[in-house]
């Protein structure tokens, strides 16, 4: 990752993977208050456009979250802060 000043951006360069960097993103995100409990995340799509990443990246950087209990998924509706 890389900090632009308030804004943070992918490595693309970099050793961390590039869903663990989204990941640590989402979750600063989240433990700074940007996304409360119970707001939906971006979706997919729009984290795909945002940080240009594959699909399947956003999706295992989401798994991740879910992995650790701090979003849900709920199906054709989005992901949510739990």
């Amino acid at each position: 990752m890389i900090t632009h000043g308030a804004r943070v951006t992918i490595d693309y360069e970099g050793e961390t993977p590039l869903w663990r960097q989204l990941a640590e993103i989402l979750r600063g995100q989240i433990a700074a208050g940007e996304y409360g409990h119970g707001a939906r995340l971006p979706s997919d799509t729009t984290l795909v456009q945002q940080y240009g990443l594959a699909r399947g990246t956003v999706r295992k950087a989401i798994d991740a979250l879910v992995t650790d209990g701090l979003v849900r998924r709920v199906q054709g509706r989005g992901t949510f802060v739990v």
